[in-house]
């Protein structure tokens, strides 16, 4: 199973949190990691979203379908998002467009076993591989890359 975490580009402040739109800054952050992530995604892909603006204005720059799930969005448990994606039994690739801290601690729990606040720069992406040989299964940190890199 491949396992994309994707945070949010950057927002404008404000309330409620939930219609926070993206900055010209973060459109272009989110264009830039859009355009790194669509040839390399897997064929059969599923997006996750969070239900906030920024998630979905994130996840639009992507161009592709994608499901809007509440149980993702801000304040959502690592095991919660873990649970949506189907980890570590789900066929096909998954790509979680998310918040901080919850992502941050999904990447923690997953390489330490404790979901600890790790941080994720606006518009990184984090991606695992878990890949089953034989009885044990072996976790592939692939690859952490924000927009600033590209």
């Amino acid at each position: 199973m491949e396992l994309i975490l994707w945070r949010h580009a950057e927002a404008e402040e404000g309330t409620p949190d939930s219609t926070r739109k993206l900055t010209a800054k973060g459109k272009k952050q989110a264009q830039l990691m859009a355009e790194w992530l669509k040839p390399r995604l897997p064929e059969h892909t599923r997006i996750v979203v969070s239900p906030t603006k920024r998630t979905q204005q994130t996840a639009i720059a992507l161009d592709n379908e994608f499901e809007t799930i509440a149980d993702i969005g801000p304040g959502a448990s690592a095991e919660s998002v873990l649970s949506v994606a189907g980890w570590p039994q789900a066929k096909d690739a998954v790509l979680v467009v998310g918040h901080q801290p919850t992502l941050g601690e999904v990447a923690s729990l997953l390489m330490s076993g404790v979901p600890e606040g790790w941080s994720m720069r606006k518009s990184a992406v984090w991606w695992f591989s878990n890949t089953k040989k034989g009885l044990s299964a072996d976790l592939v940190l692939r690859t952490v890359i924000s927009p600033d890199m590209l």
